[in-house]
């Protein structure tokens, strides 16, 4: 697509249409003193070769080619080149929310379809047509539960991602009389839940699994827990390919299952855009943030697809909305949906398994060279080891080789002295992993 599509008697044609006599006429009721007054600091044109050779530049330096053994709440992995191919076609990706939702099929069956597989694959029965990403799905679900159990207290897991915590606490930051209870790590990696006995009325416990830790929770027994307290449990991820193992989080008592959709079929683009999931019971679907869709006939017994539920402020008065996001990632998630319908549910079980044992070999080698397991409990694709001496000098030795060598836990978990997180999926080959281990012996 060439990117200056008008020319100058195109130009002023258009102006001639709204009655102005220049581009900078559009711009006279903005005060001066608002506008910009001097030129963009922009370099010069280029020729389509000097630009491409600059872009792919500018690619180079983006890490592409890295080694990177870890994650922390964004994971690599490889997406079936017919997703991108799909996804990219123009009626999907140049198409805009239904505000004559019943006018657009195709978009409303595609939002169906995905909560429809997402709800297969946490185990509860409704979930809405997504959010911005992990992080406000797991601020939503806390206000949700607040508004279920007309309760203010909120207790979070110190081991849920800290960057999700931090938004937690901006989501809540502004109401009253609201109290944020955070619970210990215990020696085996996972939530200690005693201190939450001691919690008055909490509305809700929100928990991570796998955690930032990369360890597996009994979510069992935080349900048991939170709901002899009166509360609900909200469930969450940050890989999804757990799930592909793992009991589903529904079937384990969670009320909520919040999480990040990254892993289905999203790169990672350096940092989004990313997919919020969002799913809960159907006592509950009232309070549910977002919109859903539905399948039901028309007048002639044919299938049709409705806009069913919206209890967003961009759809009813807002004294009565229940949430004030006002968009969705609607485009990641229909990559989402067909990223799941590709691979199928055999497919999503095996690359989970290939996962795990990535993520095990890499364990053992690197147990062999020196480290110490930081907890005994079983993980996924990400666990925490603590480091022999001097692997700090080492870890930033090895970004010189393009290799990102774990994650210092010491930033966000003082407890956790000389720890480092650590993780692969299924783009890091066996000799990957054994050319890292050399490095590091």
């Amino acid at each position: 697509m060439r990117y200056l599509p008008h020319t100058p008697d195109d130009i002023k044609e258009m102006l001639a249409t709204v009655g102005v006599g220049s581009l900078d006429d559009l711009f006279k009721m903005i005060p001066p003193d608002s506008r910009r007054q001097r030129p963009l600091d922009l370099p010069g044109p280029l020729t389509e070769w000097e630009l491409s050779e600059k872009v792919e530049g500018l690619a180079a330096n983006g890490g592409g080619d890295w080694k990177v053994f870890v994650g922390a709440g964004s994971q690599p992995h490889h997406v079936p080149v017919l997703v991108p191919y799909l996804a990219g076609r123009s009626e999907f990706l140049t198409s805009y929310t239904p505000y004559q939702p019943e006018m657009s099929q195709g978009t409303l069956q595609a939002i169906f379809e995905f909560q429809t597989l997402i709800s297969r694959l946490v185990g509860l029965p409704v979930t809405n047509a997504s959010m911005y990403d992990g992080s406000t799905a797991m601020a939503e679900s806390a206000l949700m539960a607040q508004r279920v159990t007309k309760r203010r207290a909120v207790v979070v897991s110190s081991l849920v991602h800290p960057h999700w915590r931090e938004v937690l606490s901006t989501y809540l930051a502004p109401m009253e009389d609201v109290e944020i209870v955070t619970l210990p790590a215990g020696a085996d990696g996972r939530t200690d839940f005693a201190p939450l006995k001691s919690v008055d009325k909490p509305a809700v416990l929100l928990m991570q699994s796998p955690n930032f830790l990369g360890v597996v929770e009994e979510l069992s027994k935080a349900a048991e827990a939170i709901h002899a307290a009166g509360g609900l449990l909200a469930a969450g991820f940050s890989e999804a390919y757990a799930l592909g193992l793992l009991k589903t989080p529904g079937s384990l008592g969670a009320d909520i299952v919040f999480g990040e959709g990254q892993s289905l079929g999203l790169g990672q683009g350096f940092g989004g855009p990313t997919l919020g999931l969002m799913s809960t019971k159907m006592e509950y679907v009232r309070q549910f943030p977002g919109r859903l869709a539905g399948r039901t006939t028309d007048k002639n017994g044919k299938r049709g697809f409705v806009l069913t539920l919206s209890t967003r402020e961009q759809h009813i008065r807002r004294s009565k909305a229940v949430s004030n996001i006002c968009s969705n990632a609607g485009h990641c998630a229909l990559t989402a949906a067909m990223f799941m319908a590709s691979i199928g549910g055999t497919g999503f079980r095996q690359m989970a398994q290939v996962n795990l044992d990535r993520a095990e070999y890499l364990k053992a080698e690197l147990l062999k060279a020196g480290f110490k397991p930081l907890c005994p409990s079983p993980t996924f694709n990400e666990f925490a080891l603590v480091a022999p001496s001097g692997f700090a000098q080492k870890h930033e030795a090895l970004k010189g080789k393009k290799i990102m060598a774990g994650l210092s836990l010491e930033k966000w978990y003082p407890q956790f002295k000389d720890a480092w997180l650590f993780g692969a999926t299924e783009t890091k080959t066996k000799a990957d992993i054994d050319a890292f281990i050399a490095e590091v012996k």
